[in-house]
Parts: C-alpha cells; sequence; structure tokens
C-alpha cells in the first residue's frame, strides 16, 4: 500500500490537517493525582476509595486530615464554578461511570505556577482521586449526558457563620473554558 502524505489530501482540506499535541501538560504546584484500583469481576466492580489514618489523613495524601465528606450532583453541561478556599483543601473523586472536568486555576501570589490554569477529566472509565490546595480555585462542568456525583473530602467542617468558601464568577476564565475540547 503507497504511503501517503500531506500532497494527498484533499486540496481544500490540507490547511486544516495538523498534529494534536500530546506533550505533558504543566501542572499547578500542588495538585496531587492519585489513581484508585478498581477491580472488575465478572459479578461487577469494586474500589477502595481511600484508607483513613487513625489520625484521619488520607492514603496517598499525609499532610490532609479529613474532617467532613460530601456529596454533589450536577445536572447534564450544568457549571458549578469558581470556588476559592483560604484554609480549606479538598479531594475530589468521580465515580468512572459519570464525566466530568475539573477546572483548576492557581490564584496564590506566591506560587510557581500562579495563574496556570488547567482541566482534569474525572469519571469517563477513570477512578482517581485529586487533591486541590487552598488558594487553587476551583469549580466543574458536568460533559456527560446524565446527572453526575462528585464525592468530595475536605480537611474542615463548613461553618455558615464563616464560611471559608469565596466566589468567583463561573465565567472568570471565560465561558469557553468550560466547553469540552472537540477532536
Amino acid at each position: 500500500m503507497k504511503k501517503l502524505t500531506l500532497e494527498d489530501i484533499i486540496l481544500k482540506l490540507k490547511d486544516k490537517v495538523f498534529v494534536q499535541d500530546y506533550s505533558k501538560k504543566r501542572m499547578i504546584e500542588g495538585v496531587k493525582t492519585v489513581e484508585v484500583k478498581r477491580f472488575v469481576g465478572e459479578d461487577g466492580t469494586f474500589e477502595e476509595l481511600t484508607r483513613i489514618s487513625v489520625d484521619g489523613s488520607l492514603d496517598g495524601f499525609p499532610e490532609f486530615k479529613l474532617r467532613q465528606i460530601n456529596r454533589s450532583k450536577i445536572l447534564p453541561g450544568g457549571v458549578k464554578a469558581w470556588h476559592i478556599h483560604f484554609n480549606q483543601e479538598d479531594v475530589w473523586y468521580v465515580p468512572p461511570e459519570d464525566h466530568m472536568i475539573l477546572g483548576l486555576w492557581d490564584l496564590r501570589n506566591d506560587s510557581d505556577s500562579k495563574d496556570l490554569k488547567m482541566r482534569i477529566v474525572m469519571g469517563a472509565g477513570t477512578s482517581k482521586l485529586v487533591y486541590v490546595p487552598r488558594g487553587v480555585a476551583h469549580g466543574v462542568v458536568n460533559a456527560g449526558k446524565k446527572t453526575g456525583t462528585i464525592i468530595y473530602f475536605v480537611n474542615m467542617q463548613f461553618n455558615p457563620k464563616e464560611p471559608d468558601e469565596k466566589r468567583l464568577a463561573w465565567d472568570a476564565t471565560g465561558a469557553d473554558f468550560w466547553i469540552p475540547e472537540k477532536g
């Protein structure tokens, strides 16, 4: 079979052909991802999300001390953003049968990744925990076709009299930040 080149492509599409960028993306300082082991059997699946030590730390996140576990449901296409904490840290989990995009934006002045924005696909057949440090704004879009679930572990209990959660407009980085990439 003949090897093809760009010259063999329809003329009107030659200038639209490109190579996808497969290079490793720059990470926000302090963000950490831990893969969750997923066991698949003939009768179903099992995932051990995390182990909690006697001192309250989560397996894979020794400095994080668990104080509360929350669950959020997001409608298809729904965006919940931007949230920032000055004291609290989060560890996020999205079940593999859901499909969410976690948005992160480093707002810390003294960070080496200051103002860096990144996205992490969660769920979509994968199972992982993502640690979000304080000072990193975060939000999520449900890219799936059904209501999706987020389970997140936090190191502070919510206090409605003095909430640590601050907000920025959902489109503070531009509304297109939340549109899934196609291609």
